[in-house]
């Protein structure tokens, strides 16, 4: 998909091939959120190695013309970390994404990039809405989610964290990008 930033593209993560280079993203500062600070390279092997198995959860290396840039994670809530925590509705679809940390950062990469995976996301016609449920004090991605059309429902207790619970149906995704619905 071409953005205002150049081409963002997606493809399958080979979790052995790809683990030194997500390894280096898990553990940078900026992906505190992320929960793997003090991983080992077998760590996020193994994590990936079990989310390729899943039959629910899916990870993909997304490029910036051509070029590693960010990962982006896909899971069926009704099977993987919402299990219990709401209803799912049909068409519901979980999404995780982490930006690669740069010494050359673009205005406006984050942005695109959040909407490239929701480009993605809704390309699947099945999908109806979208999930989120970052910690409640990552203030920077609920401000990138709401300016996608995310809507918070509500603060939910996760194993891990305190998560904002947020949703963003296919209308309100076009409409925050300006679409006639």
């Amino acid at each position: 998909m071409s953005t205002g930033i150049g081409t963002l593209t997606v493809r399958p993560l080979d979790p052995l091939k790809d683990a030194a280079l997500l390894h280096s993203w898990v553990t940078h500062p900026k992906a505190a959120y992320w929960m793997m600070q003090d991983a080992k390279l077998p760590d996020v092997e193994r994590e990936y190695m079990r989310i390729a198995a899943h039959e629910h959860h899916h990870a993909y290396l997304g490029l910036h013309e051509g070029r590693p840039a960010f990962l982006m994670e896909t899971y069926d809530p009704r099977y993987v970390e919402l299990v219990g925590l709401y209803d799912p509705a049909p068409g519901d679809v979980g999404m995780h994404f982490l930006v690669a940390p740069t010494d050359r950062p673009i205005h406006g990469f984050t942005k695109a990039v959040i909407t490239a995976v929701m480009d993605e996301l809704f390309a699947d016609p099945r999908t109806r809405r979208v999930v989120v449920e970052p910690d409640v004090s990552n203030k920077a991605v609920h401000a990138l989610n709401e300016a996608v059309g995310f809507v918070a429902e509500r603060e939910i207790d996760k194993p891990e964290k305190r998560a904002l619970l947020s949703f963003c149906t296919r209308e309100q995704f076009l409409a925050a990008r300006g679409v006639a619905v």
